[in-house]
């Protein structure tokens, strides 16, 4: 085949989406790898057989292979915390084939009934809340299974019972997931249908949040600017650390006034003096003055790539 009729066959975006996939996938495996050597390997080959067999059976399904690396994240994701939580002890190799369990079932419960959801993973169409309940039938028996491992003492279990007390909970979990394959799919699907709607949005509203962005930046550095210049013009400091008097470089003068600025307060940097109490006071007002601006202003954009008119103030009527 040649170059030229292979770009043919495959659907437009295909790159993106499969660099997106692995991206995310490597992100989350770089996550959980204080779990252990073992597991942030175990993820990454997992998300490669995965997708690479998802992408085979259904390769048009790309809004559903992203969904599935999202969905395979939230997996590793909970997998992680509650193995912790509620078995502390298991070990390693009893959790490889816990994790193993509901991906292994729900890939060949795919490929038995691909056919069938050739059409739902390859859809286009926009989220539909007729499948929450699908959802709803398969995903409450799985948190039940999480909810009844964190509430019985299984942690106190010696480390061959915990072990075995994962598998058997993975493996309920594995049933619920390949029997309710197809609810499995709809979720994952509207998931990347929902995210990829939500990334037009913002693109549409990208010249509002720029805007935005650069005065909120401005005004983070005009007030960084003044921080340092009242303290490089005062005998004594102005600012405090944990340890005592800072000299407040310009770093730490621009790291207080982000923080100051996003009324986040964690108090490694405080002001030790009336005016520079008052002028940080300044800076949070015009910062949430600002705030109010640039969301009425992303919202009048919305409102005008919407086509709904936009009210601007004129003279009052007599």
């Amino acid at each position: 085949m040649t170059p030229t009729g292979l770009r043919r066959r495959l659907p437009e975006g295909w790159f993106r989406s499969v660099i997106m996939t692995l991206g995310f996938g490597l992100l989350v495996a770089g996550g959980v790898a204080d779990q252990g050597t073992l597991f942030p390997f175990l993820v990454i080959g997992v998300a490669a057989l995965g997708l690479g067999t998802l992408y085979l059976l259904f390769p048009h399904g790309l809004h559903f292979a992203f969904g599935t690396s999202a969905g395979l994240a939230v997996y590793a994701c909970l997998f992680a915390v509650m193995g912790r939580a509620a078995f502390p002890d298991a070990p390693g190799p009893a959790r490889a084939v816990a994790f193993l369990l509901p991906v292994v079932a729900f890939l060949l419960a795919v490929w038995r009934r691909r056919r069938s959801l050739r059409l739902v993973a390859e859809a286009e169409h926009p989220f539909d809340l007729g499948h929450l309940p699908r959802m709803a039938r398969w995903l409450i028996p799985v948190w039940s299974v999480g909810a009844f491992s964190l509430a019985l003492p299984v942690n106190r279990l010696p480390v061959f019972e915990q072990g075995t007390a994962l598998i058997l909970a993975m493996a309920v979990i594995a049933i619920v997931v390949a029997a309710s394959v197809r609810g499995v799919v709809l979720l994952l699907t509207d998931m990347a249908l929902i995210t990829e709607e939500l990334a037009g949005r913002a693109s549409r509203m990208l010249v509002p949040v720029v805007a935005f962005l650069a005065m909120y930046a401005m005004l983070v550095i005009v007030f960084a600017c003044l921080y340092r210049i009242a303290q490089g013009l005062s005998m004594h400091a102005l600012f405090h650390g944990p340890q005592g008097p800072v000299p407040l470089p310009f770093p730490d003068a621009l790291y207080f006034s982000l923080v100051t600025q996003a009324t986040v307060g964690y108090g490694d940097v405080t002001p030790h003096d009336d005016g520079i109490r008052l002028l940080a006071s300044l800076q949070v007002i015009l910062g949430q003055v600002l705030l109010l601006f640039g969301f009425a202003e992303i919202m009048r954009s919305r409102r005008v790539l919407a086509g709904e008119p936009v009210r601007r103030p004129g003279p009052p009527v007599d």
